[in-house]
């Protein structure tokens, strides 16, 4: 028996290659990460409009950003989920890309930690448990407001 007779084909047709996985997710990880430099840009913008005086103030931009951002969450998916069609790359460049870079819980987290530390401890637990309710409240009522009044149906 010879070499070449040793090494035979495979049987059957031969396995396909997957693509590289950026060219399957690179649209979308691109889509996110200008969508998410244009919301972290706003809320900067805000930051600068409407400072916090300090560490012991009680952060209204903060939690006006993430109420806003999480009414406008559950607007933009109610429109692009049960109204129109929706081109593929839209969800991901505004609602993980803008409204993930608008919002910030981690600076809600910073400044949580911010009350505490300067010896405000009921503004801090009060601000820690008001946001995640405000910001759930805001989703729920811009969610059904959509409903009604763009789409004409309540669920």
């Amino acid at each position: 028996m010879s070499s070449q007779e040793s090494v035979r084909a495979p049987a059957g047709p031969l396995p396909r290659r997957r693509p590289p996985v950026w060219r399957g997710q690179g649209p979308a990880v691109a889509v996110v990460a200008v969508g998410g430099a244009l919301g972290a840009a706003a809320r900067y913008g805000a930051g600068l409009l409407w400072p916090t005086a300090h560490a012991a103030s009680f952060p209204w931009t903060t939690l006006l950003v993430n109420v806003t951002g999480c009414a406008v969450i559950g607007v933009f998916l109610v429109v692009i989920t049960e109204g129109r069609p929706a081109h593929p790359l839209l969800r991901p460049f505004f609602g993980t890309g803008v409204l993930g870079g608008f919002t910030t819980f981690s600076t809600y987290a910073v400044d949580v930690r911010g009350l505490l530390v300067a010896g405000r401890p009921l503004l801090g637990f009060g601000y820690l448990a008001l946001t995640p309710l405000a910001a759930l409240a805001a989703v729920w009522a811009a969610a059904g407001l959509t409903r009604r009044l763009v789409l004409g149906r309540v669920r």
